[in-house]
């Protein structure tokens, strides 16, 4: 049986995530410090006793989710199931750096400030209020290109986020994504909603973020990842550094391809799907798009108990 690790992206976050996971495996708990002091602060304690608000900010729940997930790993790890025994590796979003950490592509440390800096310039790039990003439920993802470039009328309006057969996030300049919405329940979406975002994601309004990442990604180094990890933006399996390094930065403007990249690892074999860090989201995608797919969220001490016994 054939498995991938998957990572969550925002939106999976909570306060306390990972704090169990912390007091019972000190390779967790040593996770947070490492993050902790790559950042120069406690953000260990903003995410076990913190403000859900402050948290939220991208800046913080970028890195605060991948520690979270690199700690769920390592707690597996130190049960003798290593990121090894995963045929491939995949994250959604900020969930990609997770991964690239997880295969050994990207230190802890650099994917902590890496992160920090993604999160940070990602808010920058656009003034609070232009932008917005919406969910279209029950448009396939043509349908929501098709809604998107309408809707756009010289602003931008981007498909982000093909979550899942009946799931696609778009992005842009808020009165355009505004129109998406109407557009989208004309054409038969079951629901369209804007989401409570600080800014629009994976569209071309990113572009300064994403001159600010590749400067960042310049200096860091990136290994051969000892598991090939599938990217956002291709949905396929990459192994080479320096075009990990290119996709990196072209993911900050590019689509999520997230139900092609589930597909392409169910047609390469995989069987299962283990969500490693916060919440279940991802699960529920992938059982959504893989038919007989199976999901296993591991994010407590529970969690990886039950992973051990199988």
């Amino acid at each position: 049986m054939s498995r991938a690790f998957v990572f969550p992206g925002q939106g999976a976050q909570t306060i306390g995530m990972g704090q169990a996971l912390a007091a019972a495996y000190p390779a967790a708990k040593a996770v947070f410090d490492e993050v902790d002091e790559a950042l120069g602060e406690k953000l260990s304690a903003l995410i076990w006793q913190g403000d859900i608000a402050a948290l939220t900010l991208t800046q913080n729940a970028q890195p605060a989710l991948m520690a979270t997930s690199i700690a769920a790993l390592r707690a597996l790890q130190a049960e003798g199931i290593g990121v090894e025994t995963a045929a491939f590796v995949a994250g959604h979003s900020l969930g990609e750096y997770s991964a690239l950490c997880a295969a050994g592509a990207l230190g802890l440390a650099d994917t902590a400030r890496l992160l920090r800096i993604r999160g940070a310039a990602m808010q920058e790039a656009v003034p609070v209020g232009v932008g917005a990003m919406a969910a279209l439920l029950g448009l396939d993802f043509a349908a929501a290109v098709e809604v998107a470039a309408e809707a756009a009328q010289g602003e931008v309006c981007q498909a982000a986020n093909d979550n899942d057969p009946g799931q696609v996030v778009v992005s842009g300049h808020k009165g355009a994504v505004e129109r998406a919405l109407e557009i989208a329940k004309a054409r038969g979406a079951k629901r369209a909603l804007l989401l409570p975002v600080s800014a629009p994601f994976h569209c071309a309004l990113m572009q300064p973020a994403a001159a600010v990442m590749a400067e960042a990604l310049a200096g860091v180094v990136i290994a051969a990842p000892s598991v090939p990890v599938v990217v956002n933006v291709r949905a396929e399996a990459v192994t080479e550094p320096d075009r990990i390094r290119d996709l990196l930065v072209a993911q900050v403007t590019g689509s999520v391809r997230w139900r092609e990249s589930v597909l392409w690892m169910q047609g390469a074999g995989v069987t299962e799907f283990w969500e490693i860090g916060a919440g279940k989201a991802l699960s529920g995608m992938i059982k959504r798009t893989a038919t007989g797919a199976v999901t296993r969220a591991v994010g407590t001490p529970e969690d990886v108990a039950a992973a051990v016994a199988g």
